[in-house]
């Protein structure tokens, strides 16, 4: 085992705690998109990778193709709602064109997979996010 010289620790004890105090590394803006089971698991999944988009300064996900899955675990949707206030107006532009288009996407091929309970939730969720983007697209950007 190799050891930190000035304090005697092992180097793999050194990472793993250095592991755990640091940044969510396992956690990205694709980690609990997909995941749509009511597992803890699977629950635990998107809660991080809600926290994980709310907080992060980096919005390229915002563009970022987004399967049936996504829509359908709501968190994307969640994340621009929560985000709103933040986004400029092309990045709400972009985000209530994604709400607007998941409930086709949600009953189409792509949700085919997904159950008819999780289909339902994804376009309810869908189309709360699209008012709200709108609103907030009212309140602040310039009609073009």
């Amino acid at each position: 085992m190799f050891f930190d010289q000035r304090h005697g620790l092992p180097l793999l004890l050194i990472a793993t705690l250095l592991g755990c105090a640091g940044p969510n590394v396992g956690v990205s803006a694709n980690a609990g998109l997909t995941c749509v089971d009511d597992s803890q698991d699977c629950i635990e999944r998107r809660q991080k990778t809600l926290s994980y988009l709310v907080d992060t300064n980096d919005r390229g996900w915002i563009r970022a193709h987004a399967p049936a899955e996504a829509y359908a675990s709501g968190v994307r949707l969640f994340a621009l709602q929560k985000k709103k206030k933040e986004l400029t107006c092309e990045e709400l532009a972009y985000g209530r064109n994604e709400a607007e288009k998941a409930p086709h996407v949600l009953r189409g091929p792509q949700g085919a997979k997904l159950t008819p309970a999780q289909v339902s939730r994804g376009v309810i969720l869908a189309s709360e996010v699209s008012r709200e983007l709108a609103r907030e697209m009212k309140r602040r950007c310039k009609k073009s």
